[in-house]
């Protein structure tokens, strides 16, 4: 290791929420861990179309730590900017990265064909970011690990997977380079989660890096939010309208299907017509079938909740439903609104008051559904502002992140103070508050990095 100096590139989750990229480089080896796109704010989405500032050639692997987009979403960029090294995650993690990248090269490819033929966009002619050619390009890159053993990855660098919750796959990872641990948190998921298990607490870590996108708050169980939805969806069936559920396709989806499910077979809402549409949602559920040691849902169960919904595949049965008019409850991506099969039935009912839009994920600053939690009476859908009508609501306690407190508890198993401890993945307010939050627990002081920053580990 050339001066026993390792340098940390700071590309992503910065003083923000999505875009998660940390450079680890050693002088001789360099290790991206995650890999993902920026969502939400237009000034941040616009650096997706921007060349990294490193010379991605010289990256010898990615790891992983979970397949959300905004971990994993850079990656067919990534490849064609030259990377051509293994990519890591545990099987599950590049299961959902292969569903999420395809998903979303197609949405981006029939964005872009929509734009074109409509004339919306003031590009001439609308691209999309990547296409489907751009991730099977990508795919041939992936190699599976499993958790909680630790592996070489490359010379003098070894990695361990450990189970983190959040979604299925999901890992903190630890990574020992030279005589140092250093340990990403990756999203940290929740101790009482209907379909996970509790993450697991690291032992050691010399240089740490952990979220922070519910700093400073606090979630309700999983289990007080049931009956607020039993009331919500009961208050808006029996005034004729539908309730629309974003939901990210990954966990997400399969909990509000599980949620739903049990509050019809409890005969706490009525009978209705549910609804899940999302091809991704539906790939993430067969997979709910082939991982059963990563998550608490048995088959029998598993069964009986898919046979109570309308699973949706095809775009000619979204476009029949959205017009329908019938009340039913419709569980469809993407979870922040920023695109999939949700704005196709918004597009046609949010106009109509009787109707409710129910938020029960994070809500990225910048994108359609934060701005309409923050009043925003317009939507804007493939280049048209809809009047929007609907009743908003938000319900906490089904975040797959952990709040403050469980952050906190994170922390409590570690041997010794860490030498370094950096907050990322989150808003400037939620960072701030873990930092104080931390110092507070703990008497351990914590930096919260700015985007491209470089930090500079001594041996």
């Amino acid at each position: 290791m050339k001066d026993n100096i390792i340098n940390i590139h700071f590309l992503g989750a910065a003083g923000t929420v999505t875009g998660s990229k940390y450079l680890l480089d050693t002088g001789e080896r360099k290790i991206l861990i995650d890999c993902g796109l920026f969502q939400g704010l237009k000034e941040l989405r616009l650096k997706n179309w921007e060349y990294l500032p490193i010379q991605v050639s010289e990256i010898d692997a990615v790891l992983l730590t979970h397949g959300h987009m905004d971990h994993t979403g850079y990656m067919p960029l990534l490849v064609k900017q030259g990377f051509r090294g293994p990519i890591y995650g545990t099987y599950p993690t590049l299961d959902i990265a292969e569903i999420i990248l395809n998903d979303s090269a197609k949405i981006q490819e029939q964005e872009a064909e929509r734009a074109n033929k409509e004339g919306y966009s003031k590009h001439r002619p609308a691209l999309p970011l990547y296409n489907l050619k751009d991730v099977e390009k990508t795919l041939p890159y992936f190699k599976g690990l499993p958790p909680s053993q630790w592996l070489p990855i490359v010379k003098g660098i070894r990695a361990k997977f450990q189970y983190s919750g959040h979604i299925l796959g999901a890992t903190t990872i630890e990574l020992d380079v030279m005589d140092k641990r250093f340990v990403f948190s990756g999203d940290i998921g929740r101790v009482n989660d209907l379909l996970l298990y509790p993450p697991i607490r690291p032992k050691k870590a010399n240089i740490l890096f952990i979220e922070s996108t519910y700093g400073g708050r606090t979630h309700p169980e999983e289990e007080e939010a049931m009956p607020k939805i039993a009331a919500l969806a009961t208050k808006t069936l029996q005034r004729g309208g539908s309730l629309f559920i974003p939901s990210f396709s990954v966990e997400r989806a399969q909990l509000m299907m599980l949620i739903l499910y049990r509050l019809l077979k409890e005969e706490r809402i009525p009978k209705v017509g549910m609804v899940m549409d999302s091809p991704m949602g539906v790939d993430v559920l067969e997979l709910f079938h082939k991982t059963r040691d990563w998550h608490r849902l048995n088959k029998e169960e598993c069964d009986a909740m898919c046979s109570h919904f309308t699973i949706v595949s095809s775009f000619y049965e979204t476009m029949q439903l959205q017009d329908d008019g019938k009340p039913k409850i419709v569980i469809a991506g993407s979870g922040m609104l920023t695109g999939g099969r949700m704005l196709n039935y918004l597009e046609t009912q949010a106009q109509n008051p009787n109707n409710t839009l129910l938020f029960v994920g994070y809500q990225a600053e910048g994108t359609r559904g934060r701005k309409l939690l923050e009043g925003e009476r317009e939507l804007k859908v493939y280049g048209k502002e809809v009047p929007f009508k609907m009743e908003v609501v938000e319900i906490e306690g089904l975040s797959a992140h952990a709040d403050h407190n469980e952050l906190l508890d994170w922390l409590k198993d570690l041997e010794s103070k860490p030498e370094h401890i950096f907050i990322t993945h989150g808003e400037s307010e939620s960072a701030m508050a873990l930092k104080e939050g931390i110092k507070e627990e703990y008497s351990w002081d914590a930096e919260i990095p700015e985007l491209y920053m470089i930090r500079t580990i001594n041996n």
